[in-house]
């Protein structure tokens, strides 16, 4: 239900007001007054409630870095943002306030419970990053397009679905069509979806679900191509070649030379701007490409091998260490005890001067050897 402003004074998530909502929803009594007086750190929240405020604004929510449930529901927040470092949030509940689109949540990586119940959402989107989505409420919105739910086939986890109280809902081919589309669902609008419906759904739209994970498919296809390309283009820039295995250099020079347009013109230049490059200046650029791939291996090889020597280096330097440190106390073992108990106090304070000059020279041999480690590591 829509809040109106001039019934209700806004509010904003302030320092005073989450300071109040922690101490109200943390420990009470003698360890709650402990707290109160040596003060609440932030990042040791994990649950906080800000719900029936009148907030109108989401912020001032970055300390709270570790929260994993969140409640903001019955406010008046018209936009989802400031979420960013919630990155160990599980449970979100924006129920009950004026929010019109999705947006801001792609941080949120590890949720699994999302309510948006009753707003103002007309279009399911920008929730791609969240693939660990298992519940979803987004009932008493705007929703009115049944493919706009074909969305909701990348979650993968997803379980529980309410669109209860949506135009959508009043098509007569509704639980159908959610059934055939989204066939691990378990849970629609409160209720079981049971193997009669799932069966006859699947009759219904066989089709149609044959020829979009056709389309998904070809989607999947298209992107691990693109991934491949986009990793296979790193590894050029890494070793400073990308490009030019093959014409774009030559192409990319005279793409915006208007001079270059002009000498097009020329009588003959048409079929030397189309052998040049294809001969003379792809070649070049393709031996450069090769050389430096080759390079760019050696150069691989060689911080390999001396990442290898450095390991090598520390854990040799520490087992020396670790054995000076041994035979010492091995030697000395006992010495304090026999200088505490003699009798005679020159003889004492003699023994403990040797005890402090041994100490200072196992102190010296164990630097020499970190020195010597890095003299090695700089050579």
């Amino acid at each position: 239900m829509s809040r109106l402003y001039d019934t209700i004074e806004p509010n904003v998530i302030d320092e005073e007001l989450l300071q109040k909502a922690v101490e109200e929803q943390g420990p009470q009594e003698e360890l709650g007054q402990l707290a109160k007086r040596e003060g609440i750190d932030y990042k040791d929240v994990l649950e906080l409630q800000l719900d029936f405020r009148n907030i109108l604004k989401i912020d001032n929510l970055w300390q709270f870095v570790n929260l994993t449930k969140l409640q903001l529901d019955n406010n008046i927040i018209e936009k989802i943002e400031a979420l960013d470092t919630m990155v160990h949030l599980i449970w979100l509940d924006l129920s009950f306030n004026n929010i019109e689109v999705i947006e801001g949540l792609e941080a949120l990586i590890k949720l699994q419970d999302l309510s948006l119940y009753n707003n103002r959402i007309s279009k399911i989107e920008n929730l791609d990053t969240l693939q660990e989505l298992q519940v979803f409420s987004i009932g008493n919105n705007n929703l009115t397009a049944l493919e706009n739910v074909v969305y909701l086939r990348k979650f993968k986890n997803l379980r529980t679905l309410n669109l209860t109280g949506n135009p959508v809902c009043e098509n007569e081919q509704y639980s159908m069509f959610i059934a055939a589309h989204l066939p691990d669902l378990v849970y629609l609008d409160f209720r079981l979806l049971d193997d009669n419906t799932r069966e006859l759904a699947e009759i219904k739209y066989q089709y149609a679900i044959d020829e979009l994970k056709q389309g998904e498919a070809q989607a999947l296809a298209n992107l691990v191509e693109e991934q491949a390309k986009q990793k296979e283009l790193e590894h050029h820039k890494a070793a400073y070649v990308e490009y030019l295995n093959g014409s774009f250099l030559f192409e990319s020079m005279y793409a915006e030379d208007t001079e270059a347009a002009r000498l097009a013109y020329l009588p003959g230049m048409a079929d030397l701007l189309e052998t040049y490059p294809s001969s003379k200046f792809v070649l070049i650029c393709e031996n450069l490409f090769a050389y430096g791939l080759k390079e760019h291996e050696k150069r691989q090889a060689e911080v390999s091998t001396f990442y290898e020597c450095l390991q090598e280096a520390i854990q040799d330097s520490q087992q020396q260490g670790t054995k000076i440190i041994l035979d010492f106390e091995n030697d000395n073992q006992g010495q304090l005890d026999v200088i505490q108990n003699m009798s005679n106090f020159e003889i004492a304070d003699f023994k403990l001067v040797k005890y402090n000059e041994d100490i200072s020279q196992l102190s010296d041999t164990l630097m020499t050897l970190e020195m010597q480690t890095v003299d090695q590591l700089e050579e």
